[in-house]
C-alpha cells in the first residue's frame, strides 16, 4: 500500500479496464501529433534548436505517467516556462551555442531535484506565494514579450532576442521596412486557419493542419529560394543520448534562483490545470499536491539526461488529452512513443517547414495566456490587487521577466504587511434583552453603555500590528470619558508573540493608571496557554478571563470587586 502511494502507476494499472483503451488510444495520438508543431515553436521560444522541443516531449511525459496522480494532465515543454528558460540561460551563454544548450539542460536538471525535494518534504504550499493577481500580471506581460519575440518569424528579418517589451517594439518598427512580404502572408495565414479550425471543431489540430500546409508550400512552389523564406533545415534524427550534465558550484549558484522560480511556477501551472481536470472526474482519482511535485520532478531530472529543457503540464495539451477520451496515463504513454516514431523516422518531413509558421503558432497559443477580463474584475472589486497585478503586469514588460515575477510576490507580501499592521478591529453593543453581542456599525438596534466598552480585534497580536493594536484602543478609550469598564474580545485573536505581549502589558498599565477595570473574554485555548507560559495570567490574575462577554459584563455589574479570587463566573472555573 505504501509502495503504490509513491507510484501511483503500480494503484491504477492492475485495474485498468479494456474500454480505456480505445479512449487512451485516441488522446494519446491526438496530443502527439500537437506536440510535434508545439514542441518545435516551444523549443525556439527557449532559444533551442526545435529539436530539443521533441526530446522534451518524450522521457517527462513517460515518468510523469509512473509517478503522477493525475490521469489527464500532458506534461511536456510550455509557452512560459519556455520564455523564462530563455530569459535566465541567456544572461550567462550565448543563444544557440553549445554552452547555451548544456546550461538548458543543467537547468532543468536543478529544477527537477528542487521539485522533487519540495513533494517530499511536502512543500507545495509555497506556491501560495504566487497569487492570482501577480501569476495574471506576469502572464499576460510574459505572453506580450514571447509575442514580439515571434515578430522576427513573421517578418522574416533578424531582430535581436530580448526579455524587453521596449526594445522588442523599437526593433519591430526599426525593421519595418526590411519586411520578407511571404513569411509575413505565410505567419498571417497561419494564424487565421489555426483560429478558423478552431471555430469548425475544438478538437482539430489547427497547430498541425497549418505546418503541414506551410511545408507543402514552401517545398512545392520553392518559397524558401525564389521569395527567402526562412525555414527549419535539417532536423537531426534519432533518439537523444544519455548524458549526466556537468553543474559546477560556480554555475549552480547562477542557475539556482531561477530554478526554484521555474520549478514553483511550473508546480502552479501544472496543478491548477490538474485540479480542474480532477473535478470534472469527481470520484476517479484523488489529486496529491506533493505527489505531483514528486512526479514533476522526476520528470524533469530524467528528461535532463536525454536532451530535455524545463518541463510542466501544459494547460491546452490537457484540455485536449481530456476531451480525446484520455482515461488514464497510458495516454501520454503512447504520446511518448509517437514522438520516438517521429523521431527515429519522420524528422526529414519537416526540412521545410517555415519559421514564419511557428511564430504564428507560438502567437496564436500565448494569445490565449492574456487575461483581458480579470484585471477590470479586481479593479472594480479590491483596488489593492489591481495595484499587484499592475506592479507585476508593469516590471515584467519593461524590466524584464525574472525581475517581474520577483517584484509581484514582494509586492504581494508587503500589501500583506500593510494589511495586516492596520486590522479590522469592531467595536461591540448588545441587542436588547439579548446576551448576544454585535458590532455596532453594522446593526442599528443594538445598544452600547457609556460605562462599558467593548472592543473585538479581528487579528492576530504579533510585531506587524502590535503599536496599532495598542494604539487604537487607546484612542478610543480617550474618546469616551465616561469608561469605567473595558472588554477585549479575543475570539478573533489566533496568536499572541513577544512584541505583542510587551504591548498587552503596556495596555494593563495605561487601564490602571486610568483606572479602568478590564477583562478578557473568549480567548481560544493556544492563547491563554500562551499567556499562561509567560507569566500574564499569573501577573494580572485569572479572575480577569471570561468565557463570553455575558460573563464579563455580569459580573462587572453585579460582583462587588472585579478582582474578587472568588469569582464564580471568571474562567478559571472553567478550565
Amino acid at each position: 500500500m505504501q509502495l503504490k502511494k509513491y507510484i501511483p502507476i503500480l494503484d491504477w494499472l492492475p485495474r485498468y479496464k479494456k474500454s480505456f483503451l480505445k479512449g487512451d488510444i485516441s488522446a494519446g495520438l491526438t496530443v502527439g501529433v500537437m506536440l510535434v508543431p508545439q514542441g518545435m515553436a516551444y523549443a525556439m521560444i527557449a532559444g533551442l534548436p526545435p529539436v530539443y522541443g521533441l526530446y522534451a516531449a518524450i522521457f517527462p511525459q513517460i515518468v510523469y505517467a509512473i509517478f503522477g496522480t493525475s490521469r489527464q494532465l500532458a506534461v511536456g515543454p510550455v509557452a512560459m516556462d519556455s520564455l523564462l528558460v530563455a530569459a535566465g540561460v541567456s544572461t550567462i551563454a550565448s543563444v544557440g551555442s553549445d554552452e547555451y544548450i548544456a546550461i538548458a539542460l543543467m537547468l532543468a536538471l536543478l529544477m527537477g531535484a528542487i521539485q522533487l525535494l519540495f513533494g517530499i518534504l511536502r512543500l507545495g504550499f509555497l506556491v501560495d506565494f504566487l497569487s492570482k493577481p501577480v501569476i495574471s500580471g506576469f502572464t499576460s506581460a510574459a505572453a506580450l514579450i514571447i509575442g514580439f519575440n515571434q515578430f522576427k518569424h513573421l517578418f522574416g528579418v533578424d531582430i535581436e532576442r530580448s526579455s524587453s517589451f521596449l526594445k522588442l517594439a523599437g526593433d519591430a518598427v526599426a525593421s519595418l521596412g526590411e519586411i520578407n512580404t511571404m513569411s509575413l502572408v505565410i505567419g498571417v495565414a497561419g494564424i487565421v486557419v489555426m483560429k478558423s479550425v478552431k471555430k469548425i471543431h475544438a478538437s482539430i489540430p489547427g497547430a498541425l493542419v497549418v505546418v503541414v500546409l506551410g511545408i507543402l508550400a514552401v517545398q512545392f512552389l520553392g518559397l524558401d529560394q525564389s521569395h527567402q523564406v526562412k525555414i527549419i533545415g535539417e532536423v537531426p534524427s534519432g533518439l537523444p543520448s544519455f548524458k549526466i550534465p556537468e553543474i559546477t558550484f560556480d554555475l549552480a549558484s547562477k542557475l539556482l534562483p531561477m530554478a526554484l522560480t521555474l520549478g514553483l511556477i511550473a508546480f502552479m501551472e501544472a496543478v491548477s490545470v490538474a485540479k480542474s481536470l480532477e473535478a470534472k472526474h469527481k470520484g476517479e482519482y484523488e489529486l496529491d499536491n506533493n505527489q505531483e511535485m514528486i512526479g514533476l520532478g522526476l520528470g524533469n531530472i530524467v528528461g535532463s539526461l536525454f536532451g530535455s529543457y524545463p518541463t510542466t503540464g501544459g494547460f491546452g495539451r490537457s484540455a485536449v488529452n481530456d476531451q480525446s477520451g484520455a482515461n488514464t496515463n497510458i495516454a501520454a504513454l503512447i504520446s511518448a512513443g509517437l514522438m520516438v516514431l517521429i523521431l527515429l523516422f519522420l524528422t526529414p518531413l519537416f526540412y521545410y517547414l517555415p519559421k514564419a509558421i511557428l511564430g504564428s503558432i507560438i502567437i496564436v497559443a500565448v494569445f490565449g495566456l492574456i487575461d483581458f477580463k480579470f484585471p477590470r474584475y479586481i479593479l472594480k472589486v479590491n483596488r489593492q490587487d489591481f495595484l499587484i497585478y499592475l506592479g507585476t503586469f508593469l516590471v515584467t514588460l519593461f524590466i524584464g521577466i525574472k525581475e517581474g515575477i520577483f517584484a509581484g510576490v514582494i509586492i504581494s507580501l508587503l500589501t500583506i504587511l500593510y494589511r495586516n499592521t492596520q486590522p479590522h478591529f469592531a467595536i461591540l453593543g448588545r441587542f436588547p434583552d439579548s446576551k448576544t453581542y454585535r458590532n455596532v456599525e453594522r446593526f442599528d438596534s443594538v445598544k452600547q453603555r457609556s460605562d462599558v466598552f467593548i472592543l473585538r480585534y479581528d487579528s492576530p497580536l504579533y510585531f506587524v500590528n502590535a503599536a496599532n493594536f495598542l494604539d487604537e484602543i487607546k484612542r478610543e478609550l480617550e474618546s469616551r470619558d465616561e469608561v469605567k469598564f473595558f472588554v477585549l474580545h479575543c475570539g478573533s485573536i489566533s496568536y499572541v508573540d513577544v512584541s505583542a505581549l510587551e504591548k498587552l502589558n503596556d495596555l494593563i498599565d495605561y487601564l490602571e493608571s486610568e483606572k479602568i477595570e478590564f477583562a478578557f473574554s473568549g480567548m481560544i485555548g493556544p492563547v491563554r496557554d500562551f499567556l499562561t507560559k509567560v507569566g500574564f495570567v499569573d501577573k494580572i490574575g485569572s479572575h480577569h478571563f471570561f468565557i463570553d462577554l455575558e460573563a464579563a459584563v455580569n459580573c462587572y455589574d453585579n460582583c462587588q470587586d472585579l478582582s474578587d479570587q472568588d469569582n464564580p463566573r471568571a474562567i478559571q472555573s472553567n478550565q
